[in-house]
């Protein structure tokens, strides 16, 4: 390992991790959309509460670690650049109309082509592209100007402003939260008879868990020359469309490896049950509104500093002031296209 550039190291770890998160949404059904389609339509609650348990183990492996010295959670960009309210409610009402439009978040898309769907393919380039038109592309003055990202002059999570102002650790008040959200989740009886998504919403928690710490030892061992990540899907898309293209862009890092990880951990969890076809888009209409979703996404998801998974589970796992704001967000602007593309699809 000591031959290793740090940015290959840190790539390992999102390869890791990436894959782990590949294989639940493939044989676990973790999704959000799907969460979000099947609760609001399908009478069952089962994807929905599933988030309860990934986020229950993330918040519970994050701060624990924490605690014990293994992982720098205010070191993540999530904590480290002050919020804005509006980007992450403005970010994420964009980001989750796209996903309904687009028929997945970035991270779903990518699973989704791991499982040999085309179309996705067309998501996750479009997305990614747009998020780095909005990062430092031509839409970045713009974004600049209405939602500046500023660096924080103190950690922007709910635990440690309560830490700093009570003097107790920020597992006392983290632990509280995890155990709210796994009683939740393990409410609801027909998700505690299926053991499957269980057993995959803990280990995508766990994935996140790892990433969190696997790249803080990393940035200890670099001195700050690789950052503390987790899981996300808005800029890292467009950071490995650029790696793939150039092999330059930063280099080999963190996102690139969690993106291959999750088509790599995809494509096995659809062979393992399957699943695993190719598929093409038919409908000009469809690929259409697809486009367009997934250009939303990538503004959205980069205003809002993160799409679904990375302000839904990895800013949630910190615990970040951003997370549950932006996520009700994105959940919002979710079924609002969900509810349009339904009634759209209803005769007169």
């Amino acid at each position: 390992m000591d031959t290793l550039p740090m940015g290959a190291i840190a790539a390992l770890v999102g390869l890791i991790g990436g894959a782990v998160l590949g294989l639940a949404a493939r044989l676990g059904d973790f999704c959000t959309l799907g969460a979000l389609e099947s609760a609001a339509y399908g009478e069952d609650q089962r994807r929905l509460r599933l988030w309860g348990v990934v986020l229950a183990v993330a918040i519970t492996g994050a701060f624990g670690p924490e605690a014990l010295g293994y992982a720098d959670l205010t070191a993540s960009f999530y904590q480290s650049i002050q919020w804005n309210p509006l980007a992450s409610i403005f970010g994420g009402l964009m980001f989750g109309y796209g996903m309904a439009m687009a028929g997945n978040c970035g991270f779903g898309a990518l699973a989704r082509f791991g499982g040999g769907d085309l179309r996705s393919l067309v998501v996750v380039v479009v997305m990614g592209i747009f998020a780095f038109v909005t990062l430092s592309g031509p839409l970045a003055p713009l974004r600049i100007a209405l939602f500046p990202q500023v660096d924080a002059s103190a950690p922007q999570g709910i635990a440690h402003w309560l830490g700093a102002r009570t003097g107790l650790a920020p597992l006392v008040f983290a632990l509280p939260v995890a155990t709210a959200l796994l009683i939740w989740a393990l409410a609801y009886a027909p998700l505690r008879a299926d053991r499957r998504k269980i057993f995959w919403g803990v280990a995508a928690g766990a994935a996140v868990v790892w990433c969190l710490i696997g790249t803080t030892l990393v940035a200890r061992e670099s001195f700050g020359e690789i950052g503390v990540e987790a899981p996300s899907f808005t800029a890292p898309l467009g950071r490995t469309i650029l790696y793939f293209m150039t092999s330059t862009a930063g280099g080999i890092t963190f996102s690139v490896g969690l993106v291959a990880g999750v088509l790599g951990g995809a494509f096995l969890g659809s062979m393992i049950r399957g699943l695993f076809r190719w598929e093409a888009c038919e409908d000009p209409r469809e690929l259409g509104r697809q486009i367009s979703g997934a250009a939303l996404m990538g503004i959205g998801g980069t205003i809002a500093l993160g799409c679904s998974v990375g302000q839904g589970v990895s800013a949630m796992s910190v615990l970040a002031f951003s997370a549950p704001v932006t996520l009700a967000a994105i959940a919002a602007g979710g079924l609002l296209g969900l509810r349009q593309l339904i009634r759209g699809f209803q005769p007169d």
